[in-house]
């Protein structure tokens, strides 16, 4: 029995955990770096979780607060209920609810929530009369473990793009990954073999922009447990291996206003409306500081350089795929969008997706004008070109993000201050701990020679 202070969807997930047998419930949340915590209940709890909230201490949490401030409370959002497909049994199972992170000194949302984030993003797009969709397509890598089970960075396969059996080894795994995927709610719209030994990609439809961050978050962790019953390691790090080709996470967003596609003009030649090309804009003008929260950590640099597919070159095309925003070709009007192609899947969802949809809505506000497409590749083009087409270059490490984030008050104003702060605390203390690191490829090169 319940209390009669739910609401409808929480007695339907109180009915649903009685249905399937749910013992445990986690409750889901991801840091500011965008590591998914969460915390364990029995499912027991599950009521008094949405009547009251479960308190955690948020001290212990990356860019969370202070020890003196750590009471935390996570209320659970019941539209994102899902049975957990690796811990599932005739007799039992568990299940996931993300959360939203509430202040409980002032009972409001806790402005260093990324989930809050987003949503604020999300509550400026309604309020200019938009719905945002977005899809994206995180690339992961799948790597045998060794005799004690830590990650290797050997393929298990030696498969290329949209190889098969018996090249692409990985076929059976992404099976199991898409079934618990599919189990969880995803609709899943492809699956392939990557570029690269031991990459692949799974692509799920698109969805509004908060339930596409959720999703992303979700998938990377469903990815690791099942890669893992295979006993392989997934990783979504951009650059695991020299010379090869890195994991992207190709984002595509569009909007709509009314049920109609906004981004959508039949009499436009590449068929974008104003809308569009002023959205496009605001993420071409933003993109230095995008890329330090999309492309967040130091190892994301070694996958943006010429020459292995990713986007280097501040530009926009409408065929090409050297340019930083592709707009893709649409079948019908409510499939038009634009493609930003420089996320990687190390980044924060939440946080990704918001600063994004802050810059093109900026771009809108203030009627920026978009620049010609690129339809040559960019990749060819010498020092001397790329400044006749007006094509700036995104920063070239870590550093050099965040140097460009701190000088954007339009970003910055899109992670909020207490993210904006600690987010930077964090990189700048990543980027020195690299400079003074000394690698191996440092000790092969000059150890012996000097």
């Amino acid at each position: 029995m319940t209390s009669g202070n739910l609401s409808t969807d929480e007695e339907a997930v109180l009915e649903r955990i009685e249905e399937e047998n749910i013992d445990f419930l986690r409750l889901q949340f991801t840091d500011i770096l965008g590591t998914v915590k969460n915390v364990s209940i029995p499912a027991s709890q599950a009521e008094k979780a949405f009547e009251e909230g479960i308190y955690f201490d948020g001290s212990s949490i990356d860019g969370f607060v202070r020890i003196q401030e750590s009471d935390m409370r996570l209320e659970p959002d019941p539209a994102t209920f899902a049975v957990l497909p690796w811990r599932k049994t005739e007799e039992s199972a568990a299940a996931r609810l993300i959360c939203d992170v509430m202040d409980t000194s002032t009972g409001e949302p806790f402005p260093g929530d990324p989930r809050g984030v987003l949503k604020r993003a999300i509550e400026r797009a309604e309020d200019m009369g938009y719905d945002i969709n977005a899809a994206p397509e995180p690339e992961f890598f799948l790597f045998e473990e060794d005799e004690e089970g830590r990650a290797t960075v050997k393929t298990n396969d030696a498969g290329g793009y949209f190889d098969l059996a018996p090249k692409d080894l990985a076929s059976d795994v992404r099976r199991d990954i898409i079934y618990g995927l599919e189990s969880m709610g995803f609709d899943i719209e492809a699956s392939h073999h990557e570029v690269a030994e031991g990459q692949h990609e799974i692509n799920f439809t698109y969805d509004d922009a908060l339930s596409t961050a959720d999703n992303v978050a979700t998938f990377r962790s469903v990815v690791r447990a099942i890669a893992a019953e295979h006993e392989l390691h997934a990783t979504f790090m951009p650059k695991p291996i020299a010379k090869i080709n890195g994991s992207g996470m190709h984002t595509h967003i569009s909007l709509f206003q009314n049920g109609e596609n906004a981004f959508h003009d039949d009499d436009d030649e590449f068929n974008l409306s104003e809308t569009a090309k002023q959205f496009t804009a605001g993420v071409l003008e933003h993109a230095s500081a995008i890329t330090a929260v999309a492309n967040p950590t130091v190892n994301s640099y070694k996958r943006l350089v010429p020459g292995y597919e990713a986007p280097v070159y501040v530009a926009w095309s409408d065929r090409n795929r050297s340019a930083l925003i592709r707009k893709p070709a649409a079948r019908v009007p409510a499939a038009s969008r634009i493609e930003l192609r420089s996320p990687d899947p190390a980044c924060n969802p939440y946080l990704a997706l918001a600063v994004m949809i802050h810059a093109g809505l900026e771009g809108i506000e203030q009627g920026l004008e978009c620049r010609e497409p690129v339809r040559d590749n960019i990749y060819e083009f010498d020092e001397q070109k790329r400044k006749e087409h007006d094509i700036d270059t995104l920063p070239t490490n870590l550093g050099e993000a965040v140097d460009a984030l701190e000088s954007d008050e339009v970003i910055a104003d899109a992670l909020g201050e207490h993210v904006y702060e600690k987010f930077i605390e964090a990189k700048r203390a990543e980027f020195k701990d690299y400079l003074v690191d000394v690698s191996e490829w440092e000790l092969d090169r000059y150890l012996e020679k000097y």
